[in-house]
């Protein structure tokens, strides 16, 4: 689907969950969705992505609700893992159903908007201040906000589709031209880390859909 002059966006399936790379896998454990409900409520729960390397640098990216505690113990211990296991957990913005099941990780670093913490102890760093957080020159937390005022993505480089960007909702899915905005606290701010993702990223792994494939037109 195109998205403005400059990007192409193109949707990927449900059998293209899986982005092999060295030293960096992405796999998306659950893809997160969004239905509106008759009575002007709606379902949702967020995309849950895990990042793996080799040598254990094992890093989730947003949790899913409370209630996929159970899913998602068994999704890890489907990839060999246990939650002790996952060394860094990002949270790409705050609300329930991203960031549900911090407490299965009590002893990973955690990074939820522009906090980076380790148990009580919370570190400084300057995500506030626009720029990433580096994990290694591989894997960075940048911010993205718009949706919220301190939304971050997971850039993960070197896999078999290139640069994936790991977005929470700042996508709301491939295909959200129209309705983004209606959950935006900042249009204006997501606009401007939306076009700065897509002119970065080979791969998006959208909020509430499935990844997408970035085509740019120059």
């Amino acid at each position: 689907m195109a998205s403005g002059d400059e990007f192409q966006k193109i949707p990927l399936g449900e059998s293209q969950l899986d982005f092999p790379g060295r030293p960096y896998s992405v796999s998306v454990l659950k893809v997160g969705y969004n239905h509106p409900q008759p009575d002007g409520s709606f379902r949702a729960d967020g995309t849950v992505t895990l990042v793996t390397a080799a040598g254990g640098n094992n890093i989730l990216v947003d949790t899913g609700g409370p209630w996929d505690r159970d899913f998602l113990v068994e999704s890890l211990r489907k990839k060999g893992l246990e939650p002790r296991d996952v060394r860094l957990v990002v949270g790409t913005h705050g609300h329930s159903d991203h960031v549900g099941n911090l407490g299965l990780f009590p002893s990973a670093d955690v990074i939820v908007g522009f906090d980076v913490s380790r148990g009580d102890v919370y570190r400084p760093n300057k995500l506030a201040q626009g720029h990433a957080h580096v994990v290694d020159e591989h894997v960075c937390v940048v911010p993205t906000p718009g949706h919220t005022g301190q939304d971050v993505s997971v850039q993960v480089k070197g896999t078999s589709a290139g640069t994936v960007l790991v977005a929470g909702d700042l996508f709301e899915c491939c295909q959200d031209e129209d309705t983004w905005r209606h959950s935006s606290l900042d249009a204006a701010a997501q606009e401007t880390s939306r076009r700065k993702a897509l002119r970065t990223a080979d791969v998006v792994v959208p909020g509430h859909g499935l990844p997408f494939r970035v085509l740019r037109n120059s």
